[in-house]
């Protein structure tokens, strides 16, 4: 399994437009191969920004670099352009290799 993740530093006030901007958001994800799921996190806020990150489980890290590489990838981040004043920066991402997992009932 593999976890594919975006930092986002969000303008203080911007909160709401952002997580609007991804709720209105177009996404293939579901049919994708190799997709399990997706989280939209809002985390602490600093002294200019709240942070936020995008979280998204794949089978393996090859399903997510294909995913990277389709047309459909390619049409849901068309409309992701940073808006004037939203963003602190660019991204940051991070990849994750899952080496344990628990799951609710296990022992």
């Amino acid at each position: 399994m593999f976890i594919a993740m975006n930092r986002f530093r969000i303008a203080h006030g911007r909160e709401e437009e952002f997580e609007r901007i991804w709720a209105e958001r177009r996404t293939n994800l579901p049919e994708v191969p190799g997709f399990r799921a997706f989280h939209l996190l809002r985390g602490p806020s600093a002294e200019d920004h709240t942070l936020f990150a995008s979280h998204t489980i794949w089978e393996s890290r090859a399903h997510f670099e294909d995913w990277t590489r389709s047309d459909a990838f390619r049409r849901a981040h068309s409309g992701a352009g940073p808006s004037a004043g939203l963003y602190l920066g660019p991204p940051q991402f991070e990849g994750f290799e899952v080496v344990q997992e628990i799951t609710a009932g296990e022992r």
